[in-house]
């Protein structure tokens, strides 16, 4: 989905800011909220394609001001309420307010009903594909054109491992693209790599 997470290659949000060593926690609750989806995702009660899904599906302005760990908890919390483990409102009383959740998810996919296997210096050409549902393929690659030069093992198929749908699993091809090729005009000179499942891409001309 084009959704307000896919903020790749964006622009006009300034500049990337960081600290150098922070640390990755905080505040005490956020140990918790990072325990608590780690033991779900563990213990099977959601996986963890439907946990980024959860998150890509907050309200845009509610996960634009968010922090990291508030959206786990927000993602965490929403699967919750949709695996029927607990109430919206049980929620609400024990935070003693508004609960905010992610919106309900639209459909997602199986695989590519046609699909090419590729080795390294494959050229390849990622779909024009806009998809409602959740997916692992970043907007600024979607058309573009790179060469591959790697292959990982096959992995649960994103698009349907999040929505509860049967599908094969699938290699991601790592794809180099050139930077100037993703943003004309508008980049340094680089090379950009990406891991790009094999639904998502074509066979170059």
């Amino acid at each position: 989905m084009d959704g307000m997470h896919d903020l790749g290659g964006k622009q006009g949000f300034g500049k990337v800011r960081y600290t150098l060593d922070a640390p990755a926690f905080h505040a005490a609750w956020e140990v918790r909220a990072n325990s608590l989806y780690a033991f779900a995702v563990r213990t099977g009660v959601f996986n963890m394609d439907e946990y980024r899904h959860a998150i890509e599906r907050m309200e845009p302005r509610h996960y634009l001001s968010a922090s990291y760990y508030e959206r786990s908890l927000t993602g965490m919390a929403t699967l919750c309420v949709e695996k029927g483990l607990l109430t919206r409102e049980q929620l609400e009383q024990r935070a003693g307010g508004a609960f905010p959740l992610a919106a309900p998810s639209a459909p997602g996919r199986t695989n590519t009903a046609v699909r090419q296997t590729y080795r390294p210096g494959d050229r390849v050409r990622v779909r024009e594909d806009h998809v409602p549902g959740h997916v692992r393929m970043p907007g600024y690659i979607r058309g573009k054109t790179g060469v591959v030069v790697g292959v990982s093992p096959a992995y649960p198929y994103p698009d349907a491992h999040a929505h509860g749908l049967p599908a094969e699993d699938e290699p991601t091809y790592d794809v180099q693209f050139q930077a100037e090729d993703l943003w004309p005009g508008s980049s340094d000179a680089a090379r950009v790599h990406v891991g790009v499942f094999e639904s998502y891409l074509e066979r170059a001309p």
